[in-house]
């Protein structure tokens, strides 16, 4: 990174969602061009359109072909054009198709490689449907469970695991996208460690000079001494044992049921947990929140990061919102929390190497 503000490549989402509206409105913020440089890796079509969706005809959209072209002005937004959508007018938001799923996986993998080359900073990432995006794959013999994969793939990637935040509550997961009971198998001493390490080094990337790391058990009140399962004593004990011989101030095995509240109170600044809704449940349930009376969602926040890639990926924590599509109303709240994220990392990748 230079001294400049950083250049952040946001990928379009599936245009058939609401990532292209969510972005005009996150861009149509002036105050973000004093912390960053954004470009978006899409179709400038989508965007245009998008603008309608919102009713912001003032946006200009200006497609580049190359980073280098892109004018990082205010009231403008820069698109890295990769001409996906063949025809806006025939192409239907909220709808799953191979076309959606294509154009998403293509801004992803570009985006990637904008990332590996060098010349952008920090990438994020709007939603993709996976069912979309296996759809258009499937012919190539292709198939990816989501971003996290594709990220790992096409940056020769072998140890990563996902990072989960709602401000400073913040969790990571020792597997993700698998059956509960191929969950609780891949509970392993080397896997747990893994992702214990990834925690400390990921909240090191944001500032904190010596984190505070959680392990959560698996099994309710942690196994109680065996009666309801062995993994506590088997596998994530000794894991805890082993970062602690690194340095790593590891906590735990914490009952799931009580670490939660403890982190959110200050005690940690992050918890490993052991499969994917014992860590996805409680963000969710910090960060979005529906209002009863309006009935209407009053907050959509929080922040997905992959750990472990050489390059920085953050994105929205949620999913496609076709049923939004073409409404104009969905709250960009979380895109912009996902951009500070990966300026936050950037940052403090940058702090860590001139201090190496």
């Amino acid at each position: 990174m230079t001294n400049q503000l950083p250049i952040v490549g946001i990928t379009m989402g599936d245009p058939a969602g609401n990532g292209p509206e969510i972005t005009v409105k996150a861009l149509a913020d002036a105050t973000l061009y004093d912390r960053c440089r954004p470009i978006v890796v899409g179709d400038a079509k989508m965007i245009e359109q998008a603008k309608g969706f919102v009713g912001m005809p003032e946006i200009r959209v200006n497609p580049v072909s190359s980073v280098s072209e892109a004018k990082f002005e205010a009231g403008t937004i820069d698109v890295y054009q990769l001409d996906l959508i063949e025809d806006v007018s025939k192409f239907k938001v909220g709808e799953v198709s191979v076309e959606g799923g294509n154009a998403a996986f293509q801004s992803v993998k570009k985006t990637i490689e904008l990332a590996m080359a060098g010349e952008v900073d920090a990438t994020v990432t709007n939603a993709l449907n996976k069912e979309a995006m296996n759809l258009a794959l499937a012919p190539q013999g292709m198939h990816f469970d989501g971003h996290t994969e594709i990220y790992a793939t096409y940056t020769g990637t072998k140890k990563y695991c996902m990072m989960l935040a709602h401000h400073d509550f913040r969790v990571v997961h020792v597997s993700t996208h698998c059956s509960l009971r191929e969950a609780c198998d891949r509970v392993k001493t080397p896997r747990v460690l893994e992702v214990i390490e990834l925690a400390n080094e990921a909240c090191r990337n944001l500032g904190i000079e010596k984190p505070k790391v959680a392990v959560a058990g698996l099994n309710p009140h942690c196994g109680e001494h065996g009666l309801f399962g062995t993994e506590e004593a088997d596998e994530i004990e000794p894991a805890i044992k082993l970062a602690q011989e690194e340095g790593i101030d590891a906590v735990g095995p914490i009952p799931p049921d009580s670490v939660f509240s403890e982190m959110n109170g200050g005690w940690y600044d992050i918890t490993v947990c052991m499969y994917h809704d014992q860590g996805h449940i409680p963000t969710k349930v910090l960060g979005f929140v529906y209002d009863r009376e309006a009935q209407g969602w009053k907050a959509v926040e929080g922040v997905n990061i992959t750990l472990g890639l050489p390059i920085i990926r953050t994105s929205v924590d949620h999913g496609t919102g076709f049923a939004l599509a073409g409404k104009g109303t969905s709250n960009e709240l979380s895109l912009v929390n996902a951009i500070d994220y990966a300026l936050r990392m950037a940052a403090g990748r940058m702090a860590q190497a001139e201090q190496a």
